[in-house]
């Protein structure tokens, strides 16, 4: 986050949860000198950065005639540019430690359909997993792994504000075969197991976690699931 409040309040659920050691530094991922501020100061502080989480971005529906160029901009500033200004200031240190490490983007399933009304997040998000797979061939000999999660619909209060209209909530489950939204602690679940050991030999891969809803809507003829038994009955008899 930009404001240091919002970061305290989550460094102190963190640590009530446990966690050894949390430091909050406040950051706009789209300014460069910024990121680096906040490298350097982890690395003061921790000694040394093992895995980079890029989970920065910003969205919303809008007909893209009618998108400002600055709205455009914001947009892709945070997805493309944040992450390559993190992956850039972290992935340095990794390589000069000669340890490496491991960086994980998260991106969406549309990076590689495409999407109407969010154009902007869509090129963004596109960029990034052509970046992940990219740096997972390049750093891999500097032991930087390089993965990303594509997560379908994860119910959070600043995404469902953006992007699903009242009354829609309904709608996205019902684009999703197993008919229900993801819980945080899957999408937790998957991430934590793409960077640790036990996924040592997984590097430049896109990981959809989704239900199936992107393999619903691609496929021609899935429109098909919502027949009846009767009218699969009347079509088998053509």
């Amino acid at each position: 986050s930009r404001k240091k409040e919002n970061l305290d309040k989550a460094a102190d659920e963190m640590k009530a949860k446990g966690a050894p050691k949390v430091l909050a530094i406040p950051c706009d991922v789209r300014k460069p000198e910024e990121v680096e501020a906040m490298v350097e100061k982890t690395m003061k502080e921790l000694g040394r950065i093992d895995v980079l989480v890029n989970n920065a971005a910003g969205n919303f529906l809008c007909p893209t005639e009618l998108l400002s160029y600055n709205a455009f901009n914001a947009v892709v500033g945070i997805v493309l540019h944040g992450t390559f200004n993190c992956t850039l200031a972290a992935g340095r240190k990794m390589i000069e430690s000669g340890k490496g490490g491991r960086i994980l983007n998260i991106v969406t399933t549309y990076a590689w359909t495409g999407s109407a009304f969010v154009v902007p997040s869509a090129c963004g998000k596109a960029g990034v997993a052509a970046m992940t797979q990219s740096l997972a061939v390049e750093w891999a000999r500097h032991k930087i792994r390089v993965n990303a999660i594509a997560p379908g619909p994860f119910p959070t209060e600043g995404a469902w504000k953006n992007l699903v209209p009242p009354g829609f909530e309904e709608k996205m489950r019902e684009r999703v075969p197993l008919r229900r939204l993801g819980q945080h602690e899957e999408l937790a679940n998957l991430a934590a197991f793409l960077i640790s050991p036990y996924a040592a030999y997984i590097n430049g891969e896109i990981v959809t976690i989704d239900g199936g809803e992107w393999l619903q809507g691609a496929g021609q003829f899935n429109w098909a699931t919502g027949l009846s038994p009767t009218e699969w009955e009347k079509m088998m008899k053509k």
